[in-house]
């Protein structure tokens, strides 16, 4: 994991800090809507707001002063207030609030690799960056459901190989997790190992059993069920890729061939030398 946050810093520390104005999507689930703020940022993160009725809940805001002062006009203009913000898998911009998250988190955001990961973006982004977080950190426990702003929220643990965060399940219809599924070739941040293939194979399929029909994620932002059956397609294909080519060069051409013309083609070097390195 600690060479997955290495890769992390080498991709981002070569782009533009300025950051251009972001989109939001909205999506009637029925009993709620969901806000998917697609941040253009460097790193493809997106934001979400849960809105119920009366009160709304923010989930992963963004990293970027920019996209946070966007966000945070819009979260305004809809004038309800905000009942809780979720930072699972990414700290941003939720200022002295306090924040809900997964088990385990808190104390991982604060250790070597997270908040190594942290100063290297401050290093690299400076001005750029909203200030940390400061305020409380309440923890939900694996397994559980908390009912915020009228809608559920079931919180479960996230990709083994990933960050300790949860996967969570959204008024039974939004399902969330780190990456939205996509239709383009995975990068080495999201798959670094074969461990990792099988684990985000599991995770997805686990997805397609909760019965959500929207897919989001903190990179990436919302997708429907035939972007999963993509990708666990698309996994199993590279994991055969994996077993059956010698070399990373080998490995990269077999994915091409695969999926020719597939966005995300530049990822394919760096996947193919991550993989190689792990075995």
């Amino acid at each position: 994991m600690k060479k997955m946050m290495i890769a992390a810093l080498a991709l981002v520390a070569t782009a533009a800090t300025a950051q251009v104005k972001g989109r939001f999507e909205v999506h009637d689930m029925g009993s709620f809507r969901l806000h998917v703020y697609y941040t253009n940022d460097v790193m493809n993160d997106a934001s979400f707001i849960v809105e119920g009725n009366d009160s709304v809940v923010t989930m992963e805001q963004p990293l970027f002063k920019d996209n946070a002062a966007e966000f945070d006009a819009y979260v305004e203009k809809m004038g309800k207030p905000v009942a809780a913000r979720i930072a699972d898998y990414h700290v941003g911009s939720t200022a002295d609030h306090p924040v809900l998250m997964a088990e385990g988190m808190g104390s991982f955001t604060k250790g070597p690799v997270y908040g190594g990961m942290m100063k290297g973006f401050a290093g690299t982004f400076g001005e750029a960056m909203a200030s940390l977080p400061t305020g409380s950190v309440a923890e939900v426990a694996f397994g559980t459901t908390r009912t915020i702003a009228g809608t559920a929220f079931h919180f479960d643990r996230g990709a083994s190989t990933d960050f300790p965060a949860a996967s969570i399940t959204i008024g039974g219809k939004a399902y969330f997790t780190h990456w939205a599924p996509a239709r383009a070739h995975a990068s080495q941040l999201q798959i670094a190992s074969a461990k990792a293939i099988d684990a985000e194979i599991a995770e997805a399929r686990k997805s397609l059993q909760s019965g959500a029909t929207l897919f989001i994620g903190g990179h990436g932002g919302a997708s429907g069920k035939e972007a999963v059956e993509f990708k666990i397609a698309y996994l199993g294909k590279m994991k055969e890729a994996l077993a059956s080519s010698p070399t990373p060069e080998a490995f990269v051409e077999t994915m091409k061939a695969q999926y020719p013309g597939l966005p995300g083609e530049e990822n394919l070097a760096g996947l193919g030398k991550a993989l190689y390195n792990a075995k």
